[in-house]
C-alpha cells in the first residue's frame, strides 16, 4: 500500500514540502497530493509589485511538478478532521494538466480525501485587527486577488489623490515605496503605531527615512488607527487623514480551519509543533509556514515570513521522510541572517540580524541592496521548483509506517 501524504496549500512552504518529499521518497511507496485553489504558484513577496502594475512571471504547478509524481488537486480546503484523518475539499475550475503533470478536478461538490500524513501549509491572510471600517473600505496585498483589486483601483486614481498605507512593517514599507515610485503624481502616506523602522539599526533607520523622504512619502509615527472610512482614516488623537485609497498591512491572520479541529493550537490559531514541525498533539500532522507556532533561537517564536517558512518546509519534509524510511531525523536549527526590504525598484535595505532576528549594526543600502533583494526573491521562487538543497539524488524506500501514537511499525512491502 502507498503511504498517502496530503499537503494543504501551494505557497512557498507547501510547494517546497511537496517537491522535497517527492525527491526523497519512491513513487511506488508514497502518493503525494498537493491541494491548492489556484493552478499556479504565487510569489507572495512580490504582491506590492503586482499591485503597482508590474506583470509577474507565470509559474504553473503543472510545469513545476511535471514528472515528479506530485498530484495537484485544484480545490479549496473547507475542513480538516484530524481524528478521522480526512480533509474536505471543494474542487475549483481549472484547465487540463500539461507537460505530463497530474491534475485532477472531478465534480464540483464537497469531497473527502483520506491521508496517512498531513502537511498543513494553508498560510495566512490579511488581518483587519477588527478596526471599524477596515474590512469594508481598505485594500490588502496578502494575496493575488487583493493585489489585483488594489491594482485596478490605483489605475483609476487621478494625480494629486492620496494613498494611505496603514502599517509600518516590511509589507507596509514595500507597498508604500513601490506605489510612490510607480505613481509620483500621488500623495502617499504611511501610518505606523510605533516609530518608523524602530526595529532596525540606527544606520537602517537613517537610510529608510532618507528613501521615504526622497519619494515624498509622509510618515505618521506613533499613531493608532481607530477607523477607516471611504475617503479617510481616523486616528486615536482625533485626526482624520485623507485617503482616496487605504491599504491595510498591519499583520497577518492564519487560516481559521486549524482552530476548528482538535489540534493543539495557540490563541491565534497557529498549530503548535516541535522541532521537526510535527504537531505536538497529532503525530501524523505537520504544520509549516505561517500556520505553525514553531520556536527558534532564544526560544522565540519564528516570525511569519518566507525566511522562516522555507527552512521549516525542508525540516518537515526531511523529518517525514526520515520517519518513513528509518533514516536520521534532521537536526538543523532554523535561524535568521538578515531582513530584506525592497524600497521600490531602485532602492533597498538589507538589515543584518542575529540568529534570533535582532538587528546588528551592519546594513546594505542603495542599489546593491535592491539587487540583493531581487536575487533573494528569485532564489525563493527557484527553491520552490528545486526543493532538494542538500539532498542525495537517490530516493529512499519507505520501510516504516508511523503509528497513531508516534511509534513506528513495519509497512507492507
Amino acid at each position: 500500500m502507498q503511504h498517502r501524504i496530503i499537503v494543504l496549500g501551494g505557497g512557498y512552504t507547501g510547494a517546497i514540502a511537496a517537491g522535497r518529499l517527492a525527491k526523497r521518497l519512491r513513487r511506488e511507496d508514497v502518493a503525494i497530493t498537493l491541494v491548492n485553489a489556484e493552478p499556479d504558484f504565487v510569489e507572495r513577496v512580490r504582491m506590492h509589485q503586482l499591485a503597482t502594475g508590474q506583470d509577474l512571471r507565470p509559474r504553473p504547478f503543472s510545469e513545476m511538478f511535471a514528472g515528479t509524481g506530485v498530484e495537484l488537486r485544484l480545490a479549496k480546503v473547507t475542513g480538516v478532521d484530524v481524528d478521522r484523518k480526512t480533509v474536505t475539499v471543494t474542487n475549483t475550475v481549472t484547465d487540463a494538466g500539461a507537460n505530463g503533470a497530474d491534475v485532477t478536478a472531478p465534480g464540483s461538490g464537497p469531497e473527502e480525501l483520506a491521508y496517512d500524513t498531513l502537511v498543513y501549509a494553508l498560510g495566512s491572510g490579511w488581518n483587519s485587527q477588527a478596526v471599524p471600517g477596515a474590512a469594508e473600505h481598505a485594500y490588502e496585498i496578502a494575496g493575488r486577488p487583493g493585489a489585483l483589486r488594489l491594482r485596478e483601483r490605483l489605475t483609476r486614481l487621478d494625480a494629486g489623490q492620496t494613498v494611505v498605507v496603514v502599517g509600518g512593517g516590511l509589507t507596509g514599507l514595500e507597498c508604500a515605496t513601490e506605489i510612490a515610485e510607480a505613481r509620483p503624481d500621488l500623495h502617499v502616506s504611511v501610518v505606523t503605531g510605533g516609530g518608523l523602522g524602530d526595529w532596525l539599526s540606527p544606520k537602517g533607520r537613517e537610510h529608510l527615512r532618507k528613501v521615504l523622504g526622497t519619494l515624498g512619502i509622509t510618515v505618521h509615527e506613533h499613531t493608532t488607527v481607530t477607523g477607516v472610512e471611504a475617503e479617510r482614516v481616523l486616528t486615536a488623537d482625533g485626526t482624520a487623514v485623507p485617503a482616496a485609497v487605504t491599504v491595510w498591512t498591519t499583520g497577518f491572520a492564519v487560516h481559521p480551519i486549524a482552530k476548528a479541529t482538535s489540534l493543539e493550537v495557540t490563541g491565534t490559531g497557529q498549530i503548535v509543533v516541535d522541532g521537526t514541525m510535527r504537531s505536538v498533539s497529532h503525530p501524523d500532522v505537520y504544520a509549516i509556514g505561517d500556520a505553525a507556532m514553531a520556536m527558534g533561537p532564544g526560544n522565540k517564536p519564528l516570525r511569519m515570513s518566507c525566511a522562516s517558512g522555507t527552512p521549516a518546509a525542508w525540516q518537515a519534509a526531511d523529518a517525514i521522510a526520515a520517519r518513513l524510511t528509518g533514516g536520521k531525523l534532521p537536526n538543523a536549527p532554523i535561524r535568521y541572517f538578515n531582513q530584506c526590504i525592497s524600497l521600490g525598484r531602485k532602492e533597498g535595505l538589507i538589515q543584518y540580524v542575529t540568529a534570533d532576528d535582532r538587528a546588528v549594526r551592519a546594513v546594505l543600502t542603495g542599489w546593491p541592496a535592491a539587487v540583493y533583494k531581487e536575487l533573494v526573491c528569485k532564489g525563493a521562487a527557484w527553491g520552490v521548483a528545486n526543493p532538494t538543497l542538500g539532498l542525495p539524488t537517490r530516493r529512499r524506500r519507505v520501510t516504516r509506517q508511523p503509528a497513531a501514537a508516534g511509534s513506528a511499525v513495519k509497512a507492507s512491502a
